[in-house]
């Protein structure tokens, strides 16, 4: 089933439901969608529409770092509902282990020597992972993995 139609079905299931956390955070990454779509002037496939899932997951995880950070674990926790519901249109996530197995394999093949080469690797390692992790860590994986190189 294409993602669009995914999203299609479950904001109807929602209305049905009347879970209105999810239905707002549902219409709320059709809107998103919708966005990019006008941007672009074209209709997103399923690999366009996993960028802006994960990037609106992304904007999500700051959200609630920074509603933790500054005590506002009511809007944290509204936050993680939201995310809650988006990752379940994003590929599996990778594992850490996986993750570093990546990074490795990825500074082996652009023969990284140490963290003057994190350039060199995070730009082969991002489309390998982009919707499967949080880039924040894998930019921290992989600059503790090139710091023990160098």
């Amino acid at each position: 089933m294409a993602l669009r139609d995914k999203l299609e079905g479950d904001i109807q299931d929602s209305m049905r439901r009347r879970d209105q956390t999810r239905l707002d955070a549902l219409r709320f990454l059709k809107f998103a969608v919708q966005a990019v779509e006008k941007e672009r002037r074209e209709t997103l496939d399923d690999p366009a529409m996993i960028e802006v899932v994960s990037k609106q997951a992304n904007d999500r995880r700051e959200s609630i770092r920074a509603f933790r950070d500054g005590q506002r674990h009511e809007l944290a926790d509204k936050e993680a509902a939201d995310l809650a519901v988006l990752e379940e249109y994003l590929p599996p996530q990778l594992s850490r282990d996986e993750i570093i197995a990546l990074i490795k394999d990825t500074a082996a093949q652009v023969g990284a020597a140490g963290p003057r080469d994190r350039g060199k690797v995070m730009g082969r390692l991002m489309p390998q992972v982009r919707g499967k992790a949080d880039g924040a860590e894998v930019n921290r994986l992989a600059g503790e993995f090139l710091d023990s190189l160098g």
